[in-house]
């Protein structure tokens, strides 16, 4: 494999979807420093100049346009099925639709048809679990999705894994944890709370949260790509253990040296009003304050058994959450977008 821990044969012809996105972004620059020839989907309005002077081969339109999709996956040998509406509460149910089930029925089918084909890695996400009642879970507990995002996503899960099974096309599926790293902005609010000093809660603050660092993420999607052993099943791909909302914000407010204070808000008519903001501001195409999926981060326990990565396929995270969360506070800081 070289300098490379994890790599696919060079040469190879790799899709990607989701290639602008933070994690395919990540993604593609290791396949091709490994040799890949990479095809990457973009919408036509899509920001692909910082990728200006990469060998990527972009094909611009819709990932759930059937000729678009048949373009791509010619001639291809895997899929990295990464796609994923970005995460407003404002978008239409028929978004994450077309983006999560659409677009993964013509990949698949389109995979099928070509004799050259090795894996399809379809991308899901632990959110199809939903709150996990009894932590840890893993990749057998029930499934509890709690809002479109997740519903859709589990119908493109549920639907190519049936195909797969029937047709006989090698996929792998894999639930990532939450992504963070460098480059990742979901998590900034939190780290501007801190620095302000008053941390908002919905009840005790001990709900678990679940990471996965986006290089530990990338290094693991491609090498279920190339293990035979991670030929038609799931994955949970997460850090080795989950952690508490409280002490994710104790390991930033002691990197950045301040004191917090935390302020404890009603959980019930958070989520009331979480539901009339969104059922409000949706039909008028704006992104509402609060909503149930945002609520849902402080509320939720989402806390799994990392092990089968482990005892499949020898794959264990590089990154603790403890440093990789320091990482992104000093990353913050670097980027201008914290001050201290």
């Amino acid at each position: 494999m070289g300098k490379f821990k994890y790599s696919i044969p060079s040469g190879s012809r790799v899709l990607v979807t989701g290639a602008t996105g933070f994690t395919g972004s990540v993604l593609i620059k290791k396949l091709i420093e490994q040799g890949a020839d990479v095809v990457a989907i973009a919408r036509k309005t899509s920001n692909i100049q910082p990728f200006e002077g990469i060998a990527i081969e972009w094909i611009r339109g819709d990932v759930f346009d059937e000729q678009i999709i048949n373009q791509a996956v010619k001639g291809v040998n895997y899929i990295f099925h990464i796609a994923t509406p970005f995460r407003e509460a404002k978008s239409a149910d028929i978004v994450y639709h077309n983006v999560h089930v659409v677009s993964t029925k013509l990949l698949a089918k389109a995979a099928l048809a070509e004799p050259n084909f090795k894996r399809f890695i379809h991308i899901s996400t632990i959110g199809v679990h939903g709150h996990v009642e009894n932590p840890p879970g893993d990749e057998n507990c029930p499934m509890y999705p709690g809002d479109i995002y997740q519903e859709t996503k589990l119908e493109g899960e549920v639907w190519v894994r049936n195909f797969a099974d029937r047709e006989g096309l090698p996929i792998t599926i894999v639930r990532p944890a939450g992504i963070y790293g460098p480059g990742e902005k979901r998590l900034l609010k939190i780290y501007k709370w801190v620095v302000k000093k008053r941390i908002p809660i919905i009840g005790t603050g001990n709900n678990l949260i679940h990471f996965i660092h986006v290089d530990d993420l990338t290094d693991f999607l491609i090498l279920a790509a190339s293990h035979p052993k991670s030929v038609g099943e799931t994955f949970i791909c997460g850090s080795q253990k989950a952690m508490t909302f409280k002490q994710m914000v104790s390991i930033i407010s002691k990197y950045y040296g301040v004191s917090i204070r935390f302020i404890r808000l009603p959980r019930t008519p958070l989520f009331l009003l979480g539901d009339f903001c969104e059922l409000i501001c949706r039909p008028l195409g704006i992104e509402p304050p609060i909503y149930r999926r945002r609520l849902a981060f402080f509320t939720k326990d989402r806390s799994f058994n990392t092990e089968k990565m482990n005892n499949l396929l020898g794959f264990v995270p590089a990154h603790s959450d403890e440093e990789g969360l320091k990482e992104l506070a000093q990353w913050y800081l670097d980027q201008g977008w914290i001050s201290l």
